[in-house]
């Protein structure tokens, strides 16, 4: 009987490569249902968002209306194209997130090994907090795309053997839009003292063809200077861009312990749009062992680069709690080195007993089960049915377009979010009663109380505690 060589079978030789195919099918499937079917209603951030956006023109930029705007454009055209819908909102993000889930996954792959970083890039992609990040339509997302982005055009530009000076245009290019995202320019100086301070980093730097560094200097004070500039116009954008709108420093403290309450917090009665706890006990353990894991090499680069980040996600959420889903990335490194770590020790137990490296799955796909499935569940079910955050969204807009057609619509509250839908359907829409009574008329979240119409219908809603959110209103005797 011919003896099996495992080595040999398809399966194992091209294992890594069906995962990852494998990770992307099931990462770009519940990035694009899973949303829908949990927050498909809107935060009111997300309604300003969608304002803003919006109502951008060509002279904009030019005006002093910069922060977020790479995000602000894309989501003008998603809703230009496809109309005021919770999923023209919603696209900006859903695309970012794709690259996003992208760049974390690749990174991953090239500071560890393959059944490292599959296993790590698993439990951050399909976590919760990253599939809430990829369906909210704001542009919070940046603040981790961009780090993101930037910290895999550094591995590159590090090269396996030699530097990649073609890397710093693209890093150029990529710090300098990553600047009209508030806070970046700490991130801008994160890296560029994380490359003083790193005597391998300052080598591979000083390496590097002189004519390109000079040109991607060029680059980035060119652009700093033009948006200084613009900065002269708006000056509160200044605020925006390091701070947050109305910051005070005396808030900083209490802005961090308002952050980090989603984060682990159990317990009940956490008014915010993320769902706690953001952190599962099992990936929370994972991390602490990555913590200490990298205690020994710290000074080795990326070993430094999770903890130096947990650090920037404090200052951030100082200025502005919901930063504190920045965590995903520092997180997403200390979970492969955990993993890293506990799969070194085991293999270290058995060097040359192969039954034991495959039990080695039994416990892991155990592990795996209790951290994606609860996850994959309390964001379907967390969204949609605790008070907590279901409160947070809107389901008007959605409700709104399947119920009328050409009526005038008669709101009092986010007017310019609303007056955005005359652009795409027929509906009409007024902040009062027009002088003239329509034929038809509806009133979002209230009732008309004079003559002449007569109450048609109650459009109710059944995600909110007060239901009844439109009254369709007709003229008496048609």
């Amino acid at each position: 009987m011919k003896k099996i060589i495992i080595s040999k079978l398809f399966l194992y030789k091209h294992r890594f490569k069906i995962g990852y195919i494998l990770l992307g099918f099931a990462f770009t499937t519940l990035l694009f249902i899973l949303p829908f079917v949990a927050q498909y209603g809107l935060s009111e951030a997300e309604m300003l968002s969608a304002t803003s956006s919006y109502n951008l023109n060509l002279l904009s930029p030019f005006e002093g209306n910069l922060v977020d705007l790479p995000y602000r454009l894309l989501q003008k055209a998603s809703i230009s194209l496809l109309g005021l819908t919770p999923f023209a909102i919603k696209l900006p993000s859903i695309i970012v997130g794709l690259f996003l889930g992208l760049l974390l996954i690749i990174l991953l792959n090239r500071w560890f090994k393959n059944n490292v970083s599959l296993l790590a890039s698993c439990l951050v992609v399909l976590s919760t907090p990253f599939l809430f990040l990829a369906g909210s339509g704001t542009p919070l997302i940046m603040i981790v795309f961009w780090p993101t982005l930037l910290l895999w055009l550094g591995s590159k530009i590090h090269g396996e053997k030699r530097p990649q000076p073609i890397y710093s245009f693209f890093f150029a290019i990529a710090l300098l839009f990553a600047l009209f995202t508030p806070y970046m320019i700490y991130f801008a100086i994160f890296c560029v003292l994380f490359v003083i301070s790193q005597p391998h980093l300052r080598f591979v730097v000083k390496s590097l063809p002189k004519f390109p560094l000079v040109l991607v200097s060029f680059l980035v004070v060119g652009g700093i200077a033009t948006i200084v500039t613009n900065i002269v116009n708006r000056p509160d954008v200044v605020m925006e861009l390091l701070f947050a709108k109305n910051f005070e420093f005396s808030d900083f403290f209490p802005n961090i312990l308002k952050g980090l309450e989603p984060l682990m917090a159990w317990r009940d009665g956490i008014k915010s749009v993320f769902l706690a706890p953001l952190i599962s006990l099992p990936v929370l353990a994972l991390a602490l062992i990555g913590l200490l894991s990298t205690t020994k090499g710290f000074f080795a680069s990326r070993n430094s680069i999770a903890t130096l980040l947990i650090i920037f996600t404090f200052i951030i959420t100082g200025f502005n709690p919901d930063m504190v889903i920045f965590f995903i990335l520092p997180f997403a490194i200390l979970v492969a080195h955990g993993l890293k770590y506990l799969l070194e020790k085991w293999y270290g137990l058995f060097p040359e007993n192969p039954y034991a490296r495959i039990a080695a799955l039994i416990p892991l796909t155990i592990l795996f089960s209790t951290i994606l499935i609860p996850s994959l569940l309390q964001y379907v079910y967390g969204y949609r049915y605790n008070p907590n955050i279901a409160n947070e969204f809107n389901y008007d807009l959605a409700i709104l377009r399947k119920n009328l057609t050409d009526e005038v619509l008669i709101v009092n509250e986010n007017y310019d979010f609303y007056k955005i839908l005359e652009d795409s359907t027929d509906i009409k829409v007024a902040g009062d009663l027009p002088l003239y009574l329509p034929n038809r008329f509806a009133v979002l979240g209230g009732t008309y109380d004079g003559e002449g119409m007569k109450l048609e219908r109650i459009i109710t809603s059944p995600m909110k505690e007060n239901s009844d959110i439109i009254y369709l209103y007709t003229v008496k005797g048609e």
